[in-house]
C-alpha cells in the first residue's frame, strides 16, 4: 500500500503545472494533521510551492523568470470555489476589470457570503468581506462588476465616458444574467443599467 506521501505526490503530479491545492484537497487520502506534515515535507523538498498559508501549487517554471505564481484573481477564484461561496469583486478591482481605470490594485476585495478573512500572496492581499446575501446575488460575470463599479463611483458621479464603457461591456453579458442582476441591484443602479 502506498504511503500518504506517495499518494499525495501522485495526485499533485497528475495535475497540470500551476494547479492550486489546499490541505482539504487531500483529505480523501489521510487526516488533516498527516496531510499538513506531508505538504510541509514536499515544500521543503522543492516538489511543491507554498503560495500563502494553506495554499500550495505545483509551480510553472520559466527558464528566465524562474517560478511563476498564478495571478491573484486565480487564487481568489480557487478559494471561492473551495469554500463553495458566492463572491463579487468590489471597489477599485471592479473598476479595473471593466477598464474604467488603468491602475492595477495591489489589494483586491471580494464581498462574500462566506467568512471574512485576509490572504497574503507575496506583497498582495486578497480580502474577503462578509456581505449580505443580496450583495453577492448577482450572477453575471460582467453585470456583477458593473454593479460594484457603480457603487464605488457613487450616485450622480458617473461621467459620460464611464457610461459609454459600461454600455460597451454590458453588450457581452448574457441577457438572462443581465435581467437577473438588474433586479437585484440597488434602485439607483437599476435605473442606470436600464437606461443603458
Amino acid at each position: 500500500m502506498e504511503s500518504a506521501d506517495d499518494q499525495i505526490l501522485e495526485k499533485i503530479y497528475r495535475s497540470p503545472r500551476g494547479a492550486l491545492f489546499f490541505p482539504d484537497s487531500f483529505l480523501s487520502i489521510s487526516n488533516a494533521k498527516t496531510v499538513s506534515k506531508v505538504l510541509e515535507r514536499l515544500v521543503q523538498a522543492g516538489k511543491l510551492y507554498r503560495a500563502a498559508t494553506g495554499i500550495y501549487l505545483r509551480p510553472v517554471e520559466d527558464e528566465v523568470i524562474g517560478i511563476m505564481l498564478p495571478g491573484i484573481e486565480e487564487i481568489a477564484k480557487a478559494i471561492i470555489k473551495r469554500d463553495k461561496a458566492r463572491a463579487v469583486p468590489s471597489g477599485s478591482y471592479a473598476l479595473y476589470k471593466l477598464g474604467l481605470t488603468t491602475q492595477i490594485p495591489m489589494n483586491i476585495v471580494y464581498y462574500t457570503d462566506s467568512s471574512s478573512r485576509q490572504v497574503k500572496i507575496g506583497k498582495q492581499t486578497i480580502t474577503f468581506k462578509k456581505a449580505s446575501a443580496r450583495n453577492v446575488s448577482a450572477i453575471g460575470e460582467i453585470s456583477k462588476l458593473v454593479i460594484q463599479a457603480l457603487r464605488t463611483i457613487g450616485k450622480g458621479n458617473i461621467t459620460d465616458e464611464e457610461l459609454r464603457i459600461i454600455k460597451e461591456r454590458l453588450r457581452y453579458e448574457k441577457p438572462y444574467h443581465l435581467q437577473h442582476d438588474i433586479k437585484v441591484a440597488p434602485e439607483w443602479i437599476r435605473q442606470v443599467m436600464r437606461t443603458l
